[in-house]
C-alpha cells in the first residue's frame, strides 16, 4: 500500500508541476507581445547565453565529432565503404548530434543560472519589490531569457555542427585516409532542406523547454538557499530529460510526415 500511495503522490505532484509550467508558458508567450520591451535585458541575456556557452559548445562539438567519426570509420572500413563517412557524419551531426548536444550543454549551464538567479531574487523578496513598483516579473525576467534562447540556441547549434564536421574531417583525412574532396562532397550531398530544417527546428523547440522549465523552477523555489539549490538541480535534470524525450518525438514526427524531404 505504501508503494501505491507513493506513486499516487508522485503523479499528483507531476500533474501539479506540469500545470504550473504550462500556465507560466502561456503567460510568458503572451508577455512577449506586450509592452514594454526590455531590449537591454535581451541583449545582455544573448551575451550570457551565446558567448558564455560558446566554449562549451566548441569543446563538445569537436571531440564528439571526432569520436563519432573514429567509431564510424572503423566500421565502414570493414565493408570498404569509408568514402561514405562524410555522408553519415553529416546526417548524424545535423539531424541529431548537433542539436541534442548543444541543447544539453546549454541546459546544463543556462538552466542552472536562470533558476538560481530568479530563485535568489525570490528568496530576497526582490520579486515582491518588482510587483510593488508595477513591474511584471515574467515580462522583466522570463521574456528576455526566452527571446535570447530562441535566437542564440540555433546559432550555437550551427557552430556545433560546423565544429563537429571539422573534427570529423580531421579523423577522415588523417586516420581513415579519406580525401578532403571525397569527404566534403559527401557532406555537401546531405546538406538538403529536410536535414537543415530538422536541425534548426530542434534547437528552437529546446529553447522553449529550457526557458519555461528554468524560469518556472526559479519562480516557484522556496525554503531559502537550500530550496534554491534544490530547484537549480531539478531545473537542469528536468530540462535535460525533456530535451531527450522531445527530441525523439520530433524525429519520429518528421520522419513519418516529411520523409520525402530527407
Amino acid at each position: 500500500m505504501a508503494f501505491f500511495a507513493a506513486v499516487n503522490n508522485w503523479l499528483k505532484h507531476f500533474a501539479y508541476e506540469l500545470q504550473g509550467e504550462f500556465l507560466l508558458a502561456l503567460k510568458t508567450i503572451a508577455a512577449v507581445f506586450r509592452r514594454p520591451f526590455y531590449l537591454p535585458e535581451i541583449l545582455e541575456q544573448m551575451h550570457i547565453i551565446g558567448v558564455g556557452s560558446l566554449y562549451l559548445v566548441i569543446l563538445t562539438g569537436i571531440f564528439a565529432g571526432q569520436g563519432f567519426a573514429l567509431a564510424f570509420s572503423v566500421e565502414l572500413a570493414d565493408f570498404g565503404a569509408k568514402n561514405y563517412l562524410g555522408r553519415i557524419m553529416a546526417i548524424a551531426i545535423i539531424r541529431e548530434l548537433g542539436p541534442v548536444l548543444t541543447g544539453l550543454m546549454v541546459a546544463a549551464r543556462v538552466a542552472a543560472g536562470i533558476t538560481a538567479e530568479i530563485g535568489s531574487m525570490k528568496s530576497s523578496n526582490q520579486l515582491d519589490a518588482m510587483v510593488a513598483f508595477g513591474i511584471d516579473p515574467i515580462k522583466k525576467l522570463a521574456v528576455p531569457r526566452l527571446i535570447a534562447l530562441i535566437i542564440m540556441l540555433p546559432v550555437l547549434t550551427i557552430i556545433c555542427d560546423f565544429i563537429s564536421l571539422a573534427g570529423s574531417w580531421v579523423i577522415a583525412k588523417y586516420i581513415a585516409h579519406v580525401t578532403t574532396t571525397v569527404y566534403l562532397s559527401a557532406v555537401r550531398d546531405r546538406l538538403i532542406f529536410g536535414n537543415l530544417f530538422i536541425g534548426l527546428l530542434k534547437p528552437v523547440v529546446f529553447s522553449f523547454i529550457i526557458a519555461f522549465i528554468s524560469c518556472y523552477k526559479g519562480f516557484t523555489s522556496g525554503g531559502g538557499t537550500k530550496g534554491v539549490g534544490r530547484a537549480t538541480t531539478e531545473s537542469v535534470v528536468i530540462s535535460s530529460i525533456t530535451i531527450l524525450v522531445v527530441n525523439f518525438f520530433i524525429t519520429k514526427i518528421v520522419f513519418s510526415q516529411l520523409k520525402g524531404w530527407l
